[in-house]
């Protein structure tokens, strides 16, 4: 029997629609079978069979049917799409003779009329072929597009061949959620529950995807956590987004519900449908830059979004975007950057948005300044022989053109040859005696203008002078080069002398070392060059561009029958590499051997990055291993774990290399174990360098608590440090992020312990400044770093402001270019010092602060710096020299040959003042054209380590004077200070002693005396350095058994004052209701709780004041102000407290019969309670804190020296004082007045008691203390005013506690009722008599009857019964219970 074969069908529909309009269109449709079979597909209407591909089973073949429909009302169209995307496939059909499954129908194509002409344009997913868009008209009018393009629409339907066709296969990176818990077993690709998960997954993917067009595989890539987020790629065309929905949904259908797939969280990154191109490939300073993007996917939707900005790119004067799609056929998107800066360098990402499809692509952009190498300073001899000046930038690059122009009094033209291959310049001159004066100088400007527009530009200082002028031989750096010139004789290029034709005198015979010399990066070298002669005039060393070897790199010894001169290199870098010239010049006569040397590359082991320093990992994990290098050479590098090797995998990004090894604990022999892994580079002369060691410790994994992808793992407790720019800290543009960071594992976390990072723009400037001391032609680079280094100082401010590494970096840089020995000019000193003024400004002490917890030496390392620039300073000009900054002063002069002239500086900033003075008799002790230079800082004070030792710190300016040449003898220098002291302390002159604390510096008092006058502190010093006064609390000795005792009643006074505070408020919280039953007590308690509570919070900001603001740091200002702030507030309000107290009592007691409700009572405390404070509080803030006078320098406390803001507190609190002892003495003297045919008895007298009890204790307990604080601050004072001010303060709320609170005999009542068991059970029966009933204050009483006589009134009440109302009850209270 037969069996009936299977056949699978795609339908594929075009839709042709017109609305009244008549065209003439040839729709015959046939089948046109692309694979030959036996069996003819009957009963169909018109068909296109475009393609049949036979399947796996030889009786299964696949047949691809174009099926086109005309519609004459384009709503038609929606329908049938709504319709097709409704069917479920496979579709089975059935017939006699075979099955046929339907797999998909799509609309592919559809043809619109557009005015007379039918347009016909591909749906999503689908493109027109090549030879379809080559052979008809596209639907743009000027068809843009390269030949053999795809297109997206025609004009008219092509007569024959294929219709719209699947787009080219794509990769969709893909993100969906499971909503189940993330096991670590799922990061582990060989463990089953990895592999059953990935199992499963793929199933359901691959049922649900394969309804796409074009549809090819599906991979699950990993997992992460987040739930379990899982990562797979699906290879197939670009789908519509209906499609794509639909397959998820089928995804959901075919997955086992237990995975609990969320539907929502379907993500869609497409990849390689964008290419991203950035023109010039160099890119310099100034270029106008354009990066363009472009896709094949249609959409105008395109935007630019500089990454390291976090922010989009629009339209402005710098930034140009203009997008378009050309033809139908491609998405373009130019960014154009006019102009560019450093500062827009970083990575740059354009992204093109289609419904839920994001196409994105990035690229990072390098900007590179335009460095021009060239010798600034030239002397030229107007003899009339050729003289060539050098211009190189730093960079090989095809520039547009190299430009010279000159300046100066007189014109010298010259010839520039150009040799566009090397990126050089030279500009040959030639000058006679009639064409200059001897002494002018010309600068001569070589400029470097790229193809894009970026200049650069060169001066080149020439002094011409007249011929005979032997000074033109000193320190030319091109001597040599003119007189090749003239040299008749070349006796060897390797190992003889030259001789030149004018030379009269004899030659020497010159040998040099014979070897040939090849070293690596890193190696040392030296040459020797013998002279047969010792009478010589000078030797020096020259490179083949002309560039004069600095003197520290050469050493020339004198022997009777002949000279030997050596140069040696320590550390050989790349700029060694070239021929070298060994000069002895006697007279006009030169003798010169030369030597090449061959410098390989080769990275220096701190230019290795590697990655990590330290790392832990399981007994049976794995971890990468990383080492990279700023730059792609042929190395062969190796990784090493004990003694066992292993080759790594090369990645390169952009100009870093990086070769990294995946390490897996099997390699090595047991674990638990540390191991050390290195990498080896080794280049083409078979040299080798080792990286740092990279420490792994291998650990059990029942250890492991932290776990990060970047950081790695480790058991609690585990410290690792990272390489910054390895680390997971966002980055940044300008280069690699440099510094390290330290870890360390709490909990299940990573926690950062320490950030010492540097930014990228600093960490460059750090690597330019390491290369810079290296190089041999550093006394010339060093002026042009310094001017760089000056200019972008606004970029270091921002930079340090909140990076302690990058500050510390900016200090190792001054440090290392310091080191450079060279004539520091006054343009350099500049320079430096307007650094120094911005690492030394005012905002950034508080990241001084936290550099210093890390590292203390930096501030002594800065000023030692400094003082090393101050003995290089010289300058011709013999007047005094003046630089002034906001936190810097210099001033120095230089010691001429006659009479001497002394030495005095004055030095004047906002706050601070000081002069130094050196007297004639020590000036006589200076050489001529020695140099004394002065530098001021009036905020180094706050960063220099203090004296924790004897708790003294600097308060004054601090002034180091250097001389050089440096002097062995006594030297005597004399120095005033600004007395800045307030609180009496005893000051003491003192320089900073760089060898003290193991060499990181601290103050010392020897050799130098101090007297104070008033105002000002005189110093004297018998030696030189740098100087300031430190301030000494006039207090007992820290040792002392006084300052011991002063302590303990301080800690212990202030724990009883907050918990005595706590608990007044506790017990008013208590008694509440049964002490605030009438009018009188109520207003009295909510005295005593206010007075209560504003002391604890003010006794809390005292403590949160202590622990932000020591004696010599500023830990954080804006914290000190508000401490200040609130301290001022609650202290006032303590005060303005106790004066509602004494009014409420004045108003009760004199104003019998005048009744205020409650509420307006309330209000009338309140306001004065807390408003007048908040008034005070406020505008001492608001007019001292602009000017930053608000706090002192000292303590968080009001200012007294600038603003006399304490009096904004002293005023206020002694005009209350006064006004309470003035109500109590009216009180009691209206009280004490017997009236009329009455006299006190003793019921009355211990009623007068109670009521002047609490003013009379509160008011001289708050106020009293205040007094004997005053009494401690002059010098000399009194031990006793300093226990009694420490004993009243620290006890002030238990003061409160006791007579403000517990004395109250219906608060001590109260307490035994709440608590008492038997409920007070010996508390006497209540009585309605009139002598048990009625009140103190009752009009009937004696002493009410008193206070109506007062103001000449009589009469009486009767209260016999217990029915009376609440005014009069509140009216008559007692006076017990107005203050108690």
């Amino acid at each position: 029997m037969k069996s009936p074969r299977r056949t699978m069908m795609s339908f594929v529909i075009i839709v042709i629609y017109s609305s009244q309009v008549t065209l003439s269109l040839n729709l015959e449709s046939i089948v046109h079978p692309l694979i030959l079979h036996d069996h003819e597909l009957a009963g169909e209407e018109p068909l296109r069979q475009k393609r049949a591909v036979v399947t796996s089973s030889p009786a299964a073949k696949e047949y691809t049917v174009d099926i086109e429909i005309s519609f004459e009302n384009a709503s038609f169209l929606e329908p049938v799409k709504t319709y097709l995307n409704s069917l479920t496939f496979p579709i089975r059909v059935n017939d006699s003779d075979q099955a046929t499954n339907i797999l998909s129908m799509e609309v592919t194509t559809v043809c619109r009329p557009t005015g007379n002409e039918i347009w016909c344009s591909c749906e999503t997913g689908y493109r027109w072929p090549q030879e379809q868009c080559l052979h008809n008209f596209t639907c743009q009018e000027h068809d843009n597009s390269p030949a053999g393009n795809h297109c997206s629409c025609l004009k008219g339907l092509p007569p024959k061949g294929p219709f719209c066709q699947l787009q080219g296969a794509v990769t969709l990176r893909m993100l969906v959620r499971l909503n189940v818990g993330f096991q670590e077993d799922l990061r582990n690709t060989s463990s089953a529950l990895y592999r059953s998960y990935k199992t499963d997954l793929e199933r359901a993917f691959r049922k649900g995807y394969s309804i796409l067009p074009g549809f090819e595989s599906v991979t699950v890539t990993g997992f992460r956590p987040g739930s379990v987020f899982v990562r797979y790629e699906i290879k197939t065309t670009t789908p519509s987004p209906e499609l794509m929905r639909k397959a998820n949904e089928q995804v959901m259908q075919n997955l086992n519900q237990t995975y609990r797939m969320d539907y929502n969280s379907f993500q869609v990154i497409p990849s390689n449908e964008t290419k991203f191109s950035i023109i010039p490939e160099i890119i310099f300073e100034g270029d106008t830059v354009t990066l363009m993007c472009e896709s094949e996917v249609l959409s105008p939707n395109m935007s630019w979004h500089h990454v390291p900005r976090h922010s989009d790119i629009q339209n402005s004067s710098r930034f140009s975007i203009y997008s378009s799609v050309f033809n139908n056929v491609t998405s373009v998107s130019h960014l154009i950057i006019y102009n560019i800066t450093q500062e827009d360098a970083g990575e740059y990402s354009c992204k093109l948005t289609l419904d839920i499809f994001e196409y994105e692509s990035r690229k990072r952009i390098n900007v590179t300044p335009i460095r021009i190498w060239a010798n600034e300073e030239m002397k030229v001899t107007c003899d009339n022989n050729p003289v060539s000046l050098n211009c190189c930038s730093e960079i090989n690059v095809n520039w547009s053109k190299i430009e010279w122009k000159q300046e100066g009094k007189i014109n010298i033209p010259g010839n520039s040859e150009t040799d566009l291959d090397s990126s050089c310049s030279n500009y040959i001159l030639k000058a006679d005696g009639t064409q200059c004066l001897s002494g002018t100088t010309v600068v001569y400007t070589c400029e470097f203008i790229s193809a894009h527009g970026a200049r650069g530009t060169k001066n080149i200082e020439v002094t011409f002078t007249s011929v005979g002028d032997n000074s033109s031989h000193k320190g030319e750096v091109h001597e040599f080069l003119r007189h090749v010139m003239e040299m008749s004789t070349v006796q060897s290029t390797t190992g003889n002398s030259l001789e030149t034709s004018k030379a009269q005198e004899q030659q020497a015979n010159i040998t040099i070392t014979p070897d040939p010399i090849s070293v690596s990066e890193g190696q040392n070298f030296s040459i020797k060059c013998t002279s047969d002669m010792s009478n010589y005039d000078e030797v020096y060393w020259n490179t083949s561009a002309g560039i004069k070897i600095y003197q520290r790199f050469f050493t020339t010894r004198k022997y009777p029958d002949g000279a030997e001169s050596v140069l040696t290199v320590t550390t050989s870098t790349r700029e060694w590499n070239g021929t070298y010239y060994c000069i002895f010049r006697y007279k006009n006569a030169y003798s010169v051997a030369t030597k090449d040397i061959t410098v390989h590359p080769l990275p220096l082991e701190l230019d290795i990055m590697v990655d990590p320093l330290e790392a832990a990992i399981s007994c049976k994990g794995s971890h990468y291993f990383k080492c990279c290098i700023e730059e792609d050479e042929h190395y062969k590098v190796t990784f090493q774990a004990d003694s066992v090797f292993f080759p790594p995998e090369k990645e390169v990004n952009g100009k870093q290399v990086c070769y990294i090894l995946n390490f897996t604990a099997n390699s090595v022999s047991w674990c638990p174990k540390n191991v050390d892994v290195f990498c080896h580079f080794t280049n083409a002369a078979n040299n080798s360098v080792r990286s740092l060691p990279m420490k792994l410790n291998l650990v059990p994994g029942e250890n492991i608590t932290c776990q990060d992808p970047i950081i790695g793992v480790g058991e609690p407790g585990r410290v690792i440090q990272k390489l910054c720019q390895f680390s997971n800290l966002p980055s940044s543009p300008g280069g690699p992020v440099g510094g390290i960071i330290t870890y360390k594992c709490v909990g299940s976390q990573w926690k950062v312990k320490r950030n010492d990072c540097i930014s990228a723009p600093i960490n460059s400037l750090l690597q330019l400044a390491k290369a810079l001391i290296k190089s041999p032609s550093q006394d010339r680079k060093l002026p042009s770093y310094l001017r760089g280094l000056s200019i972008s100082k606004d970029k270091v401010a921002h930079e340090v402001g909140s990076s302690p590494g990058s500050l510390g970096a900016i200090i190792n840089i001054l440090d290392l270019l310091s080191t450079v020995p060279i004539r520091v000019n006054s343009e350099m000193m500049t320079h430096i010092l307007s650094i120094v003024n911005v690492i030394l400004d005012k905002p950034i002490l508080s990241t001084w602060k936290m550099l210093l917890q890390q590292q203390t030496n930096y501030s002594s390392q800065l000023l030692d710096s400094v003082e090393r620039f101050s003995q290089a300073f010289w300058s011709e000009d013999s007047t005094i020299l003046s630089i002034s900054q906001t936190n810097v002063q210099m001033r120095s002069m230089i010691i001429k040959s006659g009479p001497p002239k002394p030495y005095k500086q004055v030095f004047v900033f906002s706050d601070l003042w000081g002069n130094v003075a050196i007297d004639k008799c020590q000036m006589e002790n200076l050489q001529p054209d020695s140099s004394i230079v002065t530098v001021a800082f009036p905020t180094l004070k706050t960063v220099l380590a203090p004296d924790f030792q004897r708790n003294n710190f600097a308060d004054s300016l601090v002034m180091t004077t250097t001389v050089r040449p440096q002097i062995t003898t006594p030297f005597r220098i004399s120095m005033t200070f600004k007395n800045n002291n307030s609180l009496g302390w005893k000051p003491q002159c003192v320089f900073w002693n760089f060898t003290l604390a193991n060499h990181t510096g601290g103050w010392d008092s020897s050799g130098c005396y101090g007297k104070v006058d008033g105002d000002s502190v005189f110093c004297s010093c018998d030696h030189l350095t740098s100087f300031s006064v430190l301030m000494s609390p006039d207090s007992p000795d820290p040792d002392s058994l006084l300052q011991i005792l002063l302590d303990i009643i301080s800690y212990i006074g202030l724990c009883f004052s907050i918990l005595s505070l706590a608990a007044c408020l506790v017990v008013e919280a208590v008694v509440w209701k049964s002490v605030t039953k009438n009018r009188t007590s109520y207003m009295r308690h909510i005295c005593i709780v206010n007075i209560a509570a504003s002391l604890l919070v003010a006794d809390i900001w005292f403590i949160v004041a202590s622990t932000i603001r020591d004696h010599y740091y500023l830990l954080n200002e804006t914290a000190c102000v508000a401490a200040t702030f609130f301290i001022h507030f609650f202290y006032l309000s303590v005060f303005f407290w106790m004066l509602t107290l004494g009014l409420m009592l004045f108003y009760r007691l004199v104003f019998i019969l005048h009744d205020v409700s409650k509420s307006i009572q309330k209000a009338i405390a309140f306001s004065l309670g807390y408003g007048c404070p908040l008034v005070i509080s406020v505008i001492t803030v608001g007019a001292t804190q602009p000017q930053e006078v608000y706090i002192r320098k000292n303590a968080c406390w009001l200012n007294w020296d600038d603003t006399k803001a304490l009096l904004a507190f002293v005023i206020p609190a002694l005009i209350i004082v006064v006004v309470n002892v003035t109500i109590t003495v009216v009180v009691i003297t209206k009280i004490l007045r017997p009236s009329i045919g009455d006299k006190p008895n003793k019921q009355e007298k211990s009623s007068l008691f109670q009521i002047t009890k609490s003013i009379g204790v509160l008011t001289p307990l708050l106020g009293l203390t205040w007094g004997f604080g005053l009494a401690t601050v002059f010098q000399g004072s009194n031990a006793v005013f300093h226990i009694a001010f420490t004993l009243l303060n620290a006890f002030q709320g238990l003061f409160i506690l006791l007579f403000g609170c517990l004395w109250d005999q219906k608060v001590q009542e109260a307490l035994l009722k709440k608590f008492s068991l038997s409920r007070w059970s010996s508390q006497h029966s209540k009585s309605t008599s009139l002598g048990s009933s009625t009140p103190v204050f009752s009009m009937s009483s004696p002493i009410s009857r008193r206070f109506n006589n007062l103001f000449g009134k009589t009469g009486t009440y009767n209260v016999s019964t217990l029915e009376t109302t609440s005014s009069s009850l509140e009216n008559t209270s007692s006076a017990y219970s107005l203050l108690n």
